[in-house]
């Protein structure tokens, strides 16, 4: 099998980090970590796992992968985040591919892995959140453009999909679901406003009924079960907020890269 490194970026991310690291056990060859300069047991934690840890702080997270993506070795990487877990199908189809790759057959570049999002402990497969996205790659024909919020990662070459779910658990209770919704939020207008957009009371009101409308109804989120509704409401509350916050200067709430 061919190298594989794990590239995760961290800040405070203790509470699911063990499980994260303990499920690509017999999986990876490196672990690769760019820590935000944690303040509870995230970094003590990986350390168990031998990863190379790399203390770096940015709010450009973009800039955060691709400062890892420079510190892997592997000819793979797969990216996760600390709240996201594989199961051991996933591990075995991601074995799977990458032996193939040893022969002329494919010749793939990266694969989209499904996942599995999780609301206060319950998978959710409905308003938005049944996704794949681009996590396993070859390292030397990607790129990772910058972005506050969301990177995205750029291959040369064909790609595939997995059959195998990732469990991602970013929805884990209301309190951390909002300030996680607030901190988007904040990001997302920084971004908006450096790009020349400006707000309006058009986007204060009507982009956040939209936005839950979207996902709750035309994207059919209430066959979720009940409390999925307070997820959608939430959505819709990072929506106004992301309006209301360029209303001000958020110069000083960027840190430097």
């Amino acid at each position: 099998m061919k190298s594989l490194s794990l590239l995760m970026i961290t800040k405070n991310s203790g509470e699911l980090i063990d499980s994260s690291l303990k499920s690509v056990l017999g999986l990876i060859d490196e672990i690769v970590i760019v820590d935000d300069y944690s303040s509870d047991n995230t970094r003590a934690i990986a350390k168990k796992y031998k990863a190379m840890i790399y203390k770096r702080s940015s709010e450009n997270l973009g800039k955060q992968r691709a400062y890892g993506l420079s510190k892997c070795k592997g000819e793979w990487i797969l990216m996760l985040d600390a709240d996201e877990i594989i199961s051991q199908e996933l591990k075995n189809e991601i074995i799977s591919v990458v032996c193939r790759q040893l022969s002329v057959v494919g010749n793939i570049s990266g694969y989209y892995i499904p996942y599995q999002n999780h609301f206060l402990g319950k998978p959710i497969n409905y308003g938005g959140e049944n996704y794949r996205i681009l996590r396993l790659f070859k390292r030397a024909s990607t790129h990772i453009t910058e972005n506050v919020v969301h990177e995205h990662v750029i291959v040369n070459g064909k790609v595939g999909f997995l059959t195998h779910k990732i469990f991602h658990y970013s929805y884990r209770n209301l309190s951390q679901t909002y300030k996680k919704f607030a901190d988007y939020a904040r990001r997302e207008a920084y971004r908006k406003l450096s790009q020349g957009e400006r707000t309006s009371f058009k986007k204060l009101i009507l982009y956040p009924i939209h936005m839950f409308w979207a996902r709750y109804v035309k994207d059919r989120g209430f066959k979720d079960y009940g409390l999925r509704i307070l997820l959608d409401i939430g959505f819709a509350y990072m929506e106004f907020l992301i309006y209301f916050l360029m209303l001000f200067d958020l110069k000083k709430y960027k840190k430097s890269d």
